[in-house]
């Protein structure tokens, strides 16, 4: 059956035990809740997923257990953070063994080895070609921005290129890819504070973090979307905005960790380097959920 790239597809967090090895248990809770919240897919491996972190051979891990949950036209998706093109192919090829349905594909992020957009192009059309696997490019990278007509020229010519997720620019760089790639391509939001605002202007759906901290709600405001309920999907944006101010800044696996934890879902430790959450940052959170 086609898979249907569209909708809420949360980015699974990737808990780990002490030693950092990644506790399945804990990691199939967290989806399993995702799923019963009604959502259309899982992303594994991403930003919120520790990605940079995960060898290629612990893909295998993380989508055979998503594989689990996930049913039908419903995708895993699966990030591949990697330095130069070699290692992303070599990384794509170990995650479509493993089962993804497609791969989400940041540019490479060390500044010193950022191309210019003739290298990104190469970079993901050679991904494309090798792997041969539905690609959403992940923008996120601050110095290493896919401009719309980049996006455009690999959605026209190359063959597995399909998607983008917009996480640099806001709402306004999500709208310009809209305008510029038209109904060939599917934009996913990725501004959790504006995640409804998001879907009222044409996304296909969204792979974001805050999927993963509100499922059920998350899956409210794109049925009102569908259903052109702007009232409601608008109010419940609102009712999450104050609270999700509180997980920005840096380390932000282990702040979304720390929230899940609050709300009862225990999704372990997160990788060294980042392994301290400062006591007055879990107050905040604390506080802000709990309110």
């Amino acid at each position: 059956m086609e898979k249907k790239f569209e909708g809420i597809i949360p980015p699974i967090v990737t808990p780990f035990d002490e030693d950092g090895a990644i506790h399945e248990t804990m990691l199939r809770s967290e989806m399993k809740i995702c799923m019963d919240a009604g959502a259309d897919g899982l992303s594994v491996a991403g930003s919120t997923g520790e990605g940079p972190t995960i060898r290629d051979e612990e893909y295998g891990t993380l989508i055979r257990a998503a594989k689990d949950y996930v049913s039908g036209e419903q995708p895993v998706v699966c990030g591949i953070m990697r330095t130069c093109t070699r290692d992303a192919v070599k990384s794509g090829l170990a995650a479509k063994e493993a089962g993804a349905d497609a791969i989400m594909v940041t540019p490479p992020a060390y500044n010193v080895l950022v191309p210019n957009e003739e290298g990104m192009y190469e970079f993901y059309r050679t991904i494309s070609r090798e792997v041969k696997l539905p690609i959403i490019i992940y923008n996120v990278i601050p110095q290493n921005t896919i401009l719309p007509g980049l996006y455009k020229r690999l959605l026209d010519t190359t063959d597995y290129v399909m998607g983008i997720k917009q996480s640099v620019g806001g709402i306004q760089a999500l709208y310009a890819d809209i305008m510029s790639a038209g109904q060939k391509s599917r934009v996913y939001a990725a501004t959790d504070d504006m995640i409804f605002s998001c879907f009222e202007l044409g996304a296909a759906g969204a792979i974001s973090a805050i999927l993963s901290l509100f499922p059920a709600e998350c899956r409210q405001m794109w049925e009102c979307a569908q259903r052109k309920e702007h009232d409601k999907g608008l109010a419940i944006q609102n009712s999450l905005y104050d609270t999700w101010q509180c997980m920005g800044g840096n380390q932000f696996p282990i702040r979304l960790k720390y929230a899940l934890h609050v709300l009862g879902r225990e999704t372990g430790y997160c990788r060294s380097p980042i392994t301290y959450l400062p006591e007055d940052e879990k107050t905040r959170i604390r506080e802000a959920l709990l309110k």
